[in-house]
């Protein structure tokens, strides 16, 4: 799926104990940074009831609805995959740390720049076009009107890919 992106990325750097993960059928999950204790709750549940039914679930590690889809991936069967706005040795936000160990000991970090590559704003939409790219679909959790999640849902409508809400 990733090849057929308007911009795929030359390459990915990977790091975790699963590269299977990236040839399984995959789901976006992204949404508000600072969601709702109900958003992050309803992210985490779906994820996991998802991932049971063998989605992987892809999302940015951000903090809020990406890390609770993170959270809900790693419980279920389809576990998770995390891209990162920087190299897979630069966890980007720090509290996601600890997150990032159990999704590299479970299942897989992605990105497309080399490791040391430091997280920089302009990096997260680049980002959002490999989630996009990589997924079947996207799943959004309370989005703000202008973020990032809405541009992953605006990358994966234009691959063809159907939205949930």
């Amino acid at each position: 799926l990733l090849k057929s992106i308007a911009d795929p990325p030359l390459g990915l750097w990977v790091y975790g104990s699963n590269i299977g993960l990236l040839s399984a059928p995959q789901l976006a999950m992204v949404g508000s940074r600072n969601p709702t204790r109900s958003g992050a709750e309803t992210a985490e549940h779906f994820a996991h009831y998802l991932s049971n039914r063998g989605l992987t679930i892809t999302s940015g590690l951000a903090t809020g609805i990406d890390a609770a889809s993170h959270r809900g991936g790693l419980a279920g069967a389809g576990g998770t995959i995390a891209v990162l706005g920087g190299g897979v040795d630069c966890v980007f936000p720090e509290n996601n740390r600890g997150l990032a160990e159990k999704i590299a000991e479970n299942g897989l970090l992605v990105s497309e720049y080399p490791p040391a590559t430091k997280p920089r704003s302009f990096h997260f939409p680049q980002r959002n076009r490999i989630i996009a790219g990589l997924s079947i679909g996207s799943f959004i959790v309370e989005a703000a009107q202008r973020s990032g999640s809405l541009i992953t849902a605006r990358l994966a409508s234009e691959n063809g890919q159907p939205e949930g809400c």
